[in-house]
């Protein structure tokens, strides 16, 4: 009977060893090269940040768009106010004379209380509605406003890209004041 022992080849086994050690050295060269190429790449690009919020806040159009909200809205608010006045006042009349009134007049009192009180329901909704709808409308001319002037400034100063989100943002790369000052130069 005849066995035939199986020696491992030691010519093979260095050869499979010297192909997978080139592969691997292949591997970090074109790693190396490409962070080194992406570095050079992002050590030119130039980054900057807005912080919308500030700009809806602060900048002088916004300041501009509130106030003219507030004086075109106050006759409304006044009346609003007028009417919730006149609820407490005859839903305080009609609790103290509750007792001394008849049953009929104690019913068409609070049946006026309840038409009050839907009629100042339904002007409150209606205002808060056209309110937020003047609102939506002048912060949308303020942001078409402040995007041309961020391009403005991304062209003049070689922005590669601005953000207006960020998880985190260095304070060096923060322009919002440069938005801000040429907002309310009105530019």
């Amino acid at each position: 009977m005849w066995h035939a022992w199986v020696v491992p080849d030691t010519r093979i086994e260095r050869r499979v060893k010297e192909s997978k050690l080139k592969r691997l050295f292949l591997i970090l060269v074109v790693m190396t090269m490409a962070c080194t190429g992406s570095m050079a790449v992002a050590a030119d690009l130039k980054v900057g940040f807005i912080d919308a919020e500030r700009i809806n806040k602060e900048s002088a159009p916004a300041e501009r768009a509130s106030k003219q909200l507030e004086k075109e809205f106050a006759p409304r608010a006044q009346e609003l106010q007028r009417r919730e006045a006149q609820i407490k006042t005859m839903q305080g009349q009609l609790e103290k004379d509750a007792l001394t009134m008849s049953e009929n007049e104690r019913r068409t009192k609070e049946q006026e209380l309840g038409r009050l009180t839907l009629d100042f329901q339904r002007m409150q909704r209606e205002y808060r509605e056209d309110l937020n709808l003047r609102r939506n409308q002048e912060l949308s001319a303020l942001f078409e406003r402040a995007n041309r002037v961020i391009r403005q400034i991304a062209e003049a100063e070689k922005y590669d890209i601005i953000f207006q989100e960020a998880v985190y943002r260095n304070p060096k790369i923060d322009i919002t004041d440069k938005v801000l000052k040429a907002l309310a130069e009105g530019k």
